[in-house]
């Protein structure tokens, strides 16, 4: 049965939603997550949603976005083809799929999986059921301090996501797929949560996809709870390329061990309102953390990147680059805080934050942020904001290259410093390839392209030194 919101959508309703349908929100849920849902309920009923008032979310604002009429479903919809929605197209990339839609796991099989190296992937609610033991180590641990409401929130309703547990001395010999699908009739109103849990010294390589099959509003409040123990390391790509209709805010909480390491890249093609809250703890010394990201964004799209990352431990490394490429009537915000603790000696920190603006009505606001109580650190940042470099263009166009090419090309290399870092091959590839057509075809459109698709039959080669621009 759904229950469909017909009101703007406030604490209120939200509050009145939950009371209504108490039976079916924990009638699954063990002891452990039943006391995190009252927890958390009650914490989103003391804070509600956020707005411009809080320093946080100051350029973005919720309202236009909750004000819409939702529908909300507290069970999986039904007549779904799982094996024409969940069909990977990144020609030869070869990965063990994970299929969610409209917040739910889709599987033909089972519910949970357990592989022959002790990997288990699957349904997050059947794994409270099969693995308490592992769940409630994990489960609501490492969402920050609780002031989050709309973690909060997404704690109070959540009843199923992706779980994924891969065992000590474990390395994943195949990256997974996540694929995150949006298809319904009516707009609806989505929450759902993710466990990734890596033992010690285990591997993984983690594609992480949000994508939308039609034009209808959704609005979609996610968590992913990311643990990595001693040793451990995760390759991590966030994908996101929603319709112009949807609101996407992803919560995703790292917490790294000793001698832990990450690389997580978040990509944004589309999408109507995005928010990524990412959050880095380093809970053990001698831990890496690299968080790259891409957003390229028109008409009238909002993207929002909150990136903090805390420094609880000594000799840990991080680093933060995100770039952007806006056009039209786009809004961008960075919002970067780097907090090293005052025993954090040794912390070594960058974060960046480069944007350009192809019109005079797009709009971006920058704010690196470094909070540092130990004095043994490097630590910096840097923001720019600007158009496209006229003497790059003057270098190509003394080479024969037009000026719209040119400027293709500039916002290409602008961009790949981020794909580049994909270390996937036919994910890159892929990625590349999704740039291009969105620079050519959205952000910019030139008759006389100099970069076709990169097809089998069409290889892309550039004749210049694209290091000179």
């Amino acid at each position: 049965m759904a229950t469909e919101l017909k009101e703007i959508i406030t604490k209120e309703r939200m509050i009145t939603l939950f009371e209504k349908n108490r039976k079916e929100i924990f009638k699954n849920d063990p002891e452990p997550v039943s006391r995190l849902r009252h927890k958390a309920f009650d914490s989103f009923t003391e804070l509600g949603f956020p707005n411009i008032r809080m320093e946080e979310w100051r350029n973005t604002d919720l309202k236009e976005w909750l004000g819409k009429k939702y529908d909300y479903h507290f069970h999986p919809l039904p007549g779904m083809d799982v094996q024409k929605i969940f069909r990977c197209n990144i020609p030869h990339l070869d990965t063990a799929i994970i299929g969610q839609m409209n917040g739910w796991y889709v599987s033909k099989d089972v519910p949970l999986i357990r592989l022959g190296n002790g990997m288990i992937l699957g349904s997050l609610a059947q794994a409270f059921k099969e693995y308490p033991e592992i769940t409630g180590q994990h489960y609501g641990k490492y969402t920050g301090s609780g002031n989050n409401s709309l973690t909060d929130l997404n704690t109070a309703f959540a009843q199923d996501g992706i779980f994924i547990y891969v065992p000590d001395n474990i390395h994943s010999t195949k990256p997974i797929q996540l694929i995150n699908v949006i298809q319904h009739d009516e707009n609806i109103f989505l929450q759902s949560r993710n466990l990734i849990l890596l033992g010690k010294n285990a591997r993984l390589s983690l594609v992480h996809c949000d994508d939308s099959y039609n034009h209808q509003a959704s609005f979609s409040n996610i968590v992913t709870e990311v643990h990595l123990d001693e040793g451990a390391f995760l390759d991590h790509y966030k994908l996101q390329n929603l319709n112009n209709n949807s609101t996407l805010i992803s919560n995703t909480e790292f917490q790294l061990e000793k001698d832990a390491g990450l690389v997580s890249n978040f990509i944004t093609l589309n999408g109507g309102m995005l928010r990524n809250n990412i959050r880095v703890l380093f809970n053990g010394p001698h831990g890496t953390a690299n968080i790259y990201g891409l957003y390229l964004m028109d008409r009238k799209q909002h993207i929002d990147n909150h990136v903090y990352v805390d420094h609880a431990a000594p000799d840990c490394t991080s680093v933060e680059i995100f770039k952007g490429i806006m056009d039209e009537n786009s809004t961008g915000v960075f919002n970067g805080h780097v907090y090293v603790r005052k025993d954090a000696q040794k912390t070594n920190a960058y974060q960046g934050n480069r944007n350009i603006l192809l019109t005079d009505t797009a709009k971006v606001n920058s704010k690196p942020f470094l909070e540092i109580y130990a004095d043994d650190v490097k630590c910096s940042h840097g923001s720019a904001t600007g158009q496209l470099n006229t003497e790059s263009m003057f270098y190509l166009m003394q080479r024969g290259i037009g000026p719209e090419s040119a400027r293709m090309l500039l916002m290409f290399a602008f961009a790949d410093e981020i794909v580049g870092k994909i270390s996937i091959p036919e994910l890159r590839f892929r990625i590349q390839d999704m740039v291009k057509k969105r620079l050519q075809g959205e952000l910019q459109i030139c008759e006389q392209c100099v970069l076709h698709c990169s097809t089998p039959e069409h290889p892309m080669e550039f004749d210049i030194d694209l290091s000179k621009v």
